[in-house]
């Protein structure tokens, strides 16, 4: 059985996720049975179709190249988290968005949407990326899923309110391509989750547009942040703080329950995670608990040779 994995944030977490990459390829016996890395998902900032998490900084065209080129040279597609609900027709013509997906136009590389006027967009002028349907859409009932399941979508992301409703996932068609987010740290049936993704959408226009007008000013994130969502508790916990909650799943299950009845897809959500708190994601639910302290080792040693231990702490 494969238990297919999707990473975050293939511009800012590069190295270590490329490293974790090399690790899986070089010691297969520290991890679990079937451990696949279907995808590292994220964009390359500004961006401003990004949505989900805000994402800040700068990434140039030679090095958009480079994580194109290294991470599609292993066979592991890139997903770009198109996913703000607030697009606008003029902002389909952004440049910098678009040279995001020329650049990575080879058949191999994929596209998370959440919007219906970016995703028609993308279907006209770019068909050769794969479509995910992107949780942010919120489509937490049997009914909405199986609505987007019937679609043309190479994967639909599952809203996590469903993750352990057995009595609704086993009924579902197409479980091969449902893709679970097993690391919520959200509260489960957050009555804000809506507004928060619109608002970081809003956000990322907002912060784009003062980008290019002021390039040398901080951008005043108070001034877009309405709800206060800065304050939410919520989004700062760890893999250890959220083992508790209702739509947590364990690798235990994944093992045992989710891989038994069809499910292969699995999201690690983390893009403005801390890295120890993504390392310690990541040995969690792929490596084998009994080579979990080797392959940690062994991923720190990695890194340290590498000199990007410095850069990401």
């Amino acid at each position: 059985m494969r238990a297919r994995f999707h990473l975050p944030n293939f511009s800012g977490y590069f190295k270590l996720n490329l490293l974790f990459a090399e690790l899986l390829r070089r010691h297969p016996e520290y991890f679990r049975e079937g451990v696949e890395i279907a995808s590292v998902y994220g964009v390359f900032p500004p961006c401003l179709w990004n949505g989900g998490r805000s994402s800040g900084g700068y990434a140039d065209r030679s090095f958009m190249k480079i994580v194109i080129k290294e991470f599609n040279s292993r066979g592991i597609p890139l997903r770009f988290t198109f996913t703000n609900l607030m697009l606008e027709k003029k902002h389909l013509s952004d440049e910098r968005c678009n040279t995001m997906l020329h650049l990575a136009n080879n058949g191999q590389n994929g596209v998370i949407v959440a919007s219906p006027l970016l995703e028609d967009y993308l279907r006209r002028n770019y068909p050769e990326f794969r479509l995910t349907s992107s949780t942010c859409k919120r489509r937490n009932t049997e009914e909405g899923l199986r609505a987007e399941l019937e679609q043309d979508y190479h994967i639909v992301v599952a809203d996590y309110d469903l993750n352990n409703r057995f009595e609704i996932l086993e009924r579902l068609p197409r479980k091969q391509d449902v893709e679970l987010l097993v690391n919520a740290c959200c509260m489960p049936e957050c009555p804000n989750r809506s507004q928060h993704y619109q608002d970081i959408g809003l956000q990322q226009i907002a912060f784009c547009a003062h980008i290019r007008k002021n390039p040398q000013q901080p951008f005043d994130l108070a001034a877009h942040d309405p709800h206060n969502f800065r304050s939410c508790p919520y989004s700062k916990r760890n893999i250890f703080a959220i083992k508790d909650l209702r739509t947590h799943i364990s690798p235990e299950a994944i093992w045992e329950k989710y891989l038994p009845m069809g499910f292969s897809q699995f999201k690690i959500e983390g893009r403005t995670a801390s890295v120890p708190n993504l390392i310690e994601t990541y040995m969690y639910y792929m490596a084998a608990p009994e080579h979990r302290d080797e392959a940690r080792f062994a991923l720190y040693s990695m890194l340290t040779e590498s000199g990007a231990m410095t850069y990401l702490c």
